[in-house]
């Protein structure tokens, strides 16, 4: 299996079982195994998403705003991306195959709402007018 970290997954959308949008990748966790003649052998373990994953990625200058300002909002001191992990992406082998999003085998309430999602909802789109309508 072959997949192109940059053109397969970076920055494409990301949808629940439902269709409903989760967010886009950010970033992939790679981890390293021992192949059988004792090579190095990646392979990708989780998708990354959010603020933290997206500066991480970018680096230098921008890279270190972007994770600044995440943090700065997040309630709690050093803030994780929120992390999907690779074995409930539905097709593993193609994850755009069938369209330009990766397919999550499970609903998004399943997940883990990242904390600076969870207190922008609270505390600012609550506040704005109508915005209870926004999901209907």
């Amino acid at each position: 299996m072959s997949i192109l970290i940059g053109f397969d997954l970076l920055d494409r959308q990301i949808v629940d079982l439902a269709g409903e949008a989760v967010g886009k990748v950010d970033d992939v966790e790679l981890t390293v195994d021992v192949g059988e003649h004792g090579e190095r052998v990646p392979r990708i373990t989780a998708l990354l998403v959010g603020p933290q994953a997206l500066g991480r990625r970018l680096g230098g200058r921008l890279g270190r705003w972007i994770s600044g300002v995440a943090g700065r909002l997040h309630p709690a001191a050093n803030p994780d991306p929120l992390r999907i992990p690779w074995d409930i992406v539905a097709e593993r082998e193609h994850p755009v195959e069938s369209g330009s999003a990766v397919r999550l085998t499970v609903r998004r309430e399943l997940l883990t709402e990242p904390a600076l999602e969870e207190w922008l909802r609270e505390h600012v789109i609550e506040h704005i007018p109508g915005a209870h309508r926004a999901g209907n």
